[in-house]
C-alpha cells in the first residue's frame, strides 16, 4: 500500500499550500514553520500541488475560504491599469515595475490554472547515481566489444544532447 503524504494529513495543509503558492517561502522554512520535513514539502508540491490548485480554480477558492483567484486577478487589473497610466505619463521606471507585477500575476494565475509547473530539472548526465549505473553497465559489456562500441557511442550522442 503506498504511504500517504504527511502534508495532505496535516491540519496545517491549507497554510503550506499557501506558502507554496505564494512561492515566497522556501520548503526548508515552510518544513520548520510546520513542523513537517522538507522531503515531505518537496514530495506534496511535486505530486499534490497541482491537483489541489486545480481544484481550488475549479471552485475559485484556496485554502480556509480566502478567494485567491479573484485576489490575483484584481491585482492583475491594478498593475495593468498601473502600467497603461504609466506609459501614457512617460514614466517608464514605473512602467517596467509594473510590467514585472503583471507577469507575476499571469504566472500566478497559470500555476493555479494548472497551466504552469515549477518543476526542478535534474541534469542526469552528472548524476552520481547514472554515474555508477553506467560504469556498471559499460563493465558488464566488456566482453562484448562491439555491442559496448555501440552503448558508448549512443550514450556520447545523448550527453552531447544528440539522440
Amino acid at each position: 500500500m503506498p504511504r500517504r503524504c504527511t502534508i495532505c494529513e496535516s491540519e496545517r495543509l491549507g497554510e503550506i499550500d499557501r506558502m507554496l503558492v505564494e512561492g515566497r517561502t522556501s520548503f526548508r522554512r515552510i518544513a520548520s514553520l510546520c513542523d513537517v520535513s522538507e522531503a515531505s514539502v518537496r514530495r506534496h508540491a511535486a505530486a499534490h500541488l497541482p491537483e489541489a490548485l486545480a481544484a481550488a480554480v475549479d471552485a475559485e477558492r484556496v485554502a480556509n475560504g480566502d478567494d485567491l483567484l479573484r485576489q490575483v486577478r484584481d491585482l492583475e487589473r491594478r498593475a495593468v491599469a498601473i502600467l497603461e497610466r504609466a506609459e501614457e505619463e512617460g514614466d517608464h521606471r514605473v512602467a517596467l515595475t509594473a510590467i514585472r507585477e503583471a507577469r507575476g500575476c499571469i504566472e500566478l494565475l497559470g500555476r493555479l490554472a494548472g497551466e504552469l509547473q515549477d518543476r526542478q530539472t535534474v541534469n542526469i548526465l552528472i548524476n552520481p547515481e547514472w554515474v555508477e549505473i553506467r560504469g556498471v553497465i559499460l563493465q558488464a559489456l566488456e566482453p562484448h566489444a562491439v555491442a559496448r562500441e555501440a552503448v558508448t557511442m549512443a550514450l556520447g550522442k545523448v550527453a552531447d544532447g544528440g539522440s
